[in-house]
């Protein structure tokens, strides 16, 4: 059986709480298929913020990189307390009524305080962040200059106070008296897909930067 995540009651799901789960199969699963995560902070100035980011599960981690100077970069390197929100949409409910059309999908919503990783583990942070997009990819790449390292966070945010909601179903929740309405009623599958790469010809305007490399983009 999985392990469950000791989340809290004010980050605990509250409307529709059996679509909840808080053990990790799920919420792993649900992380590891999503790419890009919404943080949610406070600002130095005291305005909401809601920041689209790239992420990478390591264990029990979630790792983003952001710009030192970034209000995202200075609020994590305060320890600023932040909300990472990852949703997948499965399929558009189209009811024959606008009341009951919906989504179902899966979400994860992590809460905690926000860290700066450093030294080493930085490095490794980095390295895993690009292997995530393509295993192996880090080891065939340009090394990072001095300046790009001091110019990159990376910002850790441990899942402990976890939640996630699933929304699943083939059919439309409709009122007994709308199944006769003459309208078109049922379930639009959404898949989210990867085309084929394009590899990159180097122009005039791109001296000195090198091709595509790494067995994904191998000619």
């Amino acid at each position: 059986m999985s392990e469950i995540y000791p989340t809290k009651k004010p980050y605990r799901a509250r409307r529709t709480p059996d679509r909840a789960h808080y053990d990790h199969a799920t919420i792993h699963g649900i992380l590891d298929q999503g790419l890009v995560a919404h943080m949610g902070y406070v600002g130095g100035a005291g305005e909401p913020q809601v920041i689209p980011i790239f992420y990478a599960r390591r264990g029990e981690e979630l790792l983003f990189h952001a710009s030192s100077k970034s209000g995202l970069g200075l609020a994590a390197k305060k320890g600023v307390e932040m909300c990472a929100t990852v949703t997948l949409i499965d399929s558009i409910v189209y009811a024959r009524s606008g009341f009951h059309h919906s989504m179902k999908f899966r979400s994860v919503a992590a809460h905690g305080p926000t860290e700066i990783v450093t030294g080493e583990e930085k490095l490794a942070a980095l390295d895993f962040m690009i292997d995530r997009l393509e295993p192996g990819r880090s080891a065939h790449l340009r090394p990072m200059s001095s300046q790009e390292i001091k110019a990159t966070y990376v910002v850790r945010l441990m899942l402990n106070q976890v939640t996630a909601k699933v929304s699943v179903g083939d059919a439309p929740n409709e009122e007994p008296e709308d199944l006769t309405w003459p309208v078109w009623a049922g379930i639009v599958p959404i898949d989210t897909v990867f085309g084929v790469p394009r590899q990159h010809e180097p122009s005039l305007s791109d001296a000195g930067r090198p091709g595509l490399t790494g067995p994904l983009f191998a000619k």
